[in-house]
């Protein structure tokens, strides 16, 4: 047999271990041996760079207390549900379904199907009524219908019937039930210290105030927050509601002994499968348990949906932002010992070694940085919670959910740690002993790598490309471009960092020489010879900046642009409002007719649903609408028309349509446009006219009429008014006279653009997100600059120490050390600001059409706290952390 040349035997111990691994060949005790070496240096280390590990760990603790507050809130908005109030008195409330849904085929994809919650009360069509009432297990099925009510004084409160008041636990506390349309009973709440029963109270309820007699005062048994409510007989009710064939919903009560699973059965085999609503096609659903507050609230889950969405994008940065951070100090931290860790490898320490003692050691760093992230994550959270609980939906703590918050943050930054240690420690633990050598006493490579390079030039190519799209996308896909494009510019800055540097220092560089002299030559040369570390060291104040300017700069843009519009479509120069529950429509029409006033037009808000597609994909997207009439509108309101003709904006079967929106739906004057109410019900009005000012006035104009019968509540929130000028007498003094048989609580002021201004005024809903998304990851970010800068100062005491050595005095070191302060803060802000005007350019011209526009006080409030926190993650270590910058000189 003829031997092969030039390849070892079959049983030489290299093929062994090529074929198996040389470590599956090593004996028990080798390996052994190799992990207490592993441990060793591991213990070593960590008893060696204490203040290292102290940055580390703060960076990293911070990252999981934020990680597990945010899943703490989130946690609490998933179990929220509104409350039962209305209908504690109720086993069961039968409601038409709030949901709507829109099914399309993406692009090479199978069919999809997404859904929204309906802003307006979806209503059932009272035959129902009759269906439930026979149901097994039925003792009593009540019509509930509601209307808004004012007092005399202008005090707000809810008009039912009193056959409904049993679904509350109302009881008659004196006098007795109403009798005819002249009578009501008030509850106590409204007649403590008012009216007794047989005296006279003012009502406003959908018309004029009226006078009517207190037959009776009601007490609750229940003990939650349910509004002051006004109790009518219930024809009374009907007419004052306003839509008689149909109900707003109906409450059970169950016969003894009958469980609320048995009732909902038997009522579910009863009802239709509609709700019988011409027009609409919502189901009907059998609610029971805490199921019956969402009869209630009808819009709460829909903005528990909003708040979701918003709280996960906000979610989804917090998770990038704390991967960066922890990446970028680990990095650092590893990077700062990478001539340490050359030098173990050159004495004989195996890869498998070191990469086991930096595991071993990240390991025990992050289990402490998740232990008290996680302790942290719980107050931390419910701060956060208490922001949003300013709404009408509470937020539950149920008791499983602190301690899973505090684990998902733990676990994660833990699960994080690990393997991001051993990568950025990759590049030492892999070099042979002889070329380790040379690495222990080399500089710093002052470019990145290829594949960093290559990485970093591809994500800000992303970025680029992502804010290019936002500027031909709408709605949520301009904003979740513009959103992506701000973190792949941030990441490719982190990634591109050195050669960033090069050209920071090339623009700065000479200024800061001349400016600073001997310490200005120090500052300019150490950060030439460091370009990585420099580069580490401005990261995350390109983050802050970054990410706290577009958030900043993204209401401010829309609000400024809305505001602009609104103003140039307002022609009105007074507008009346009814307090709390608006006025109803004739309130315009008794303006008309006041000495001086030219035109008045009444302005009922209200949301429509459109079903589109995004990208491809299915959406259903809620838009705020205006319902105005058409009588007087010129006078008091001008759009801005393109085409068309305003004065056909009658009837129900006409629409006006922004000029952005109808370019993207393809429509103009007589095509129609397909839609539903806010309360679900089909339409496809035609175009009568297209406008300029959509972003003011909203992407369409209504009607009054037609949006009407589909509100919750018919009232309008303003009228506005136009004056004829030189008249004698005082315009607004004939208004108010027209307007006082409605009631009090009715003002009349010198209109604004805030009164048609489509974008409602920022909630508390809006103020909470801002705080959280601004303050709490604006201060996780700050609080990385500050821990990854102290790492950078601790890291170069051997540097100063030789400073020191040759000569430089102290207030020299101590100006080196401001100046390169300066340096980092000034390249932090600049090219955080350039990151951040490219995604806001996008969004704003998107959307707004305008340049991105912030506040320059907010600007200064953020360049001020990062130059707080780089002056305290610099000078404070830099004076703290050793005698030779402050103390004598070392020798």
């Amino acid at each position: 047999m003829k031997r092969r040349t030039g390849t070892a035997a079959p049983d030489a111990p290299e093929t062994r271990n090529r074929r198996t691994g040389a470590a599956a060949r090593e004996p028990l005790g080798v390996r052994q041996g190799s992990r207490r070496a592993s441990a060793f240096l591991a213990r070593r280390s960590l008893a060696t760079h204490r203040r290292a590990r102290a940055a580390v760990i703060v960076a990293t603790g911070a990252a999981a207390a934020l990680i597990g507050a945010f899943a703490f809130v989130i946690g609490s908005l998933l179990v929220a549900a509104p409350p039962v109030q209305r209908y504690a008195g109720a086993d069961a409330v039968v409601a038409a379904d709030q949901k709507v849904s829109y099914t399309a085929k993406p692009w090479g994809s199978e069919p999809r199907t997404t859904t929204a919650y309906l802003p307006e009360r979806a209503r059932l069509d009272r035959s129902v009524l009759a269906a439930v009432a026979g149901a097994d297990g039925v003792a009593k099925a009540v019509a509930d219908d509601s209307v808004p009510v004012s007092t005399g004084d202008g005090r707000p409160a809810v008009g039912r019937s009193w056959p409904s008041a049993v679904l509350t636990r109302y009881e008659l506390a004196e006098g007795r039930a109403p009798r005819d349309a002249t009578e009501v009973v008030l509850d106590d709440a409204l007649a403590a210290g008012g009216p007794a029963p047989g005296e006279r109270v003012v009502l406003r309820a959908d018309g004029t105030a009226r006078t009517y007699t207190v037959s009776g005062i009601a007490r609750t048994g229940h003990g939650g927050d349910a509004p002051p409510a006004v109790f009518f007989t219930e024809p009374r009710l009907t007419a004052l509601a306003g839509h008689p064939g149909r109900i707003d919903a109906i409450g059970v009560v169950a016969a003894p002994g009958v469980s609320p699973d048995a009732l909902h059965d038997a009522i579910g085999a009863v009802l239709p499968e509609r709700s019988g609503v011409p027009g609409s096609d919502r189901g009907v659903r059998v609610l029971t348990g805490a199921e019956r507050g969402e009869a209630e609230q009808v819009d709460a889950l829909g903005g528990r949906g909003d708040q979701l969405a918003l709280l996960g994008s906000i979610g989804g940065t917090v998770l990038m932002v704390a991967l960066l951070v922890i990446a970028s100090t680990l990095s650092q931290a590893i990077h700062q010992r990478s001539g340490e860790l050359a030098l173990l490898r050159a004495v004989g320490a195996s890869p498998r070694q070191l990469r086991s003692a930096i595991g071993r050691e990240a390991g025990r760093v992050s289990a402490a940085a998740a232990l008290l992230g996680g302790i942290g994550a719980v107050p931390l959270g419910l701060a956060m919670r208490s922001l949003l609980t300013t709404g009408p939906l509470p937020l539950p703590v149920p008791w499983w959910l602190p301690p899973a918050a505090a684990l998902t943050g733990g676990l994660l930054v833990a699960l994080l740690a690990r393997p991001v240690a051993m990568l950025a420690a990759r590049s030492i633990t892999r070099l042979r002993p002889a070329a380790a050598l040379g690495a222990a006493t080399a500089d710093e490579p002052s470019e990145p790598g290829r594949f960093r390079t290559v990485a970093g030039v591809v994500l800000a190519f992303a970025g680029i490309s992502s804010a290019g799209v936002a500027t031909t996308q709408s709605g949520q896909a301009a904003g979740a471009a513009a959103s992506g494009a701000a973190m792949s510019l941030v990441i490719a800055v982190a990634l591109l960092g050195p050669r960033i540097s090069r050209i920071a220092l090339g623009v700065l560089g000479r200024p800061l020489r001349r400016v600073g002299g001997v310490s200005g030559f120090l500052a300019e040369r150490a950060a030439s010879a460091h370009t990585r570390r420099l580069a580490t060291a401005f990261t995350p104040i390109v983050l802050v900046v970054a990410f706290v300017c577009v958030q900043l700069a993204s209401g401010p843009t829309m609000e400024r642009a809305s505001g602009q519009q609104a103003s140039a479509a307002l022609r009105a120069d007074l507008v009346a409002t009814g307090g709390g529950t608006g006025l109803p429509a004739g309130a315009a029409r008794s303006v008309r007719e006041a000495p001086g006033v030219t035109a008045a037009t009444g302005v009922l808000r209200s949301a429509v649903v459109l079903a589109d597609r995004e990208a491809g994909e299915p959406v259903l997207t809620r838009l705020p609408v205006l319902g105005v009439e058409a009588d007087g509108l010129s006078g008091t309101l001008d759009p801005g028309v393109t085409a068309g003709d305003l004065d056909r904006l009658t009837g129900r079967d006409a629409v006006a349509v922004g000029a952005h929106r109808a370019e993207s739906l393809d429509v103009g004057p007589g095509d129609r446009v397909a839609l539903r109410l806010g309360d679900g019900t089909r339409v496809e009005p035609r175009v009568v006219a297209v406008y300029a000012h959509e972003l003011g006035l909203g992407e369409f104009l209504f009607p009054r009429e037609a949006l009407a019968g589909h509100v919750s509540t018919a009232q309008d929130q303003v009228v506005l008014i136009r004056t004829g000028a030189g008249s004698g007498a005082d315009p607004a003094a004939a208004v108010r006279e027209a307007l006082a048989p409605y009631g009090g609580g009715v003002t009349v002021r010198a209109a604004t653009g805030d009164d048609v201004a489509i974008a409602p005024p920022v909630s508390d809903e809006d103020n909470a997100m801002i705080v959280i998304g601004v303050g709490v990851i604006g201060g996780f970010a700050l609080l990385a600059v500050v821990s990854t800068l102290a790492l950078i100062t601790i890291g170069r005491r051997s540097e100063f120490r030789l400073l020191r050595m040759v000569g430089t005095g102290r207030r020299q070191l101590r100006r080196m050390l401001v100046l390169e302060t300066g340096l980092v803060t000034f390249a932090g802000l600049v090219i955080g600001t350039a990151v951040a005007a490219v995604p806001l350019t996008a969004f704003a011209v998107s959307l707004a059409g305008t340049a991105p526009y912030l506040p320059p006080a907010h600007y200064g409030v953020i360049a001020g706290a990062v130059a707080l926190a780089a002056a305290a993650g610099t000078l404070i270590p830099g004076a703290a952390g050793g005698r030779f910058v402050l103390g004598r000189r070392a020798g």
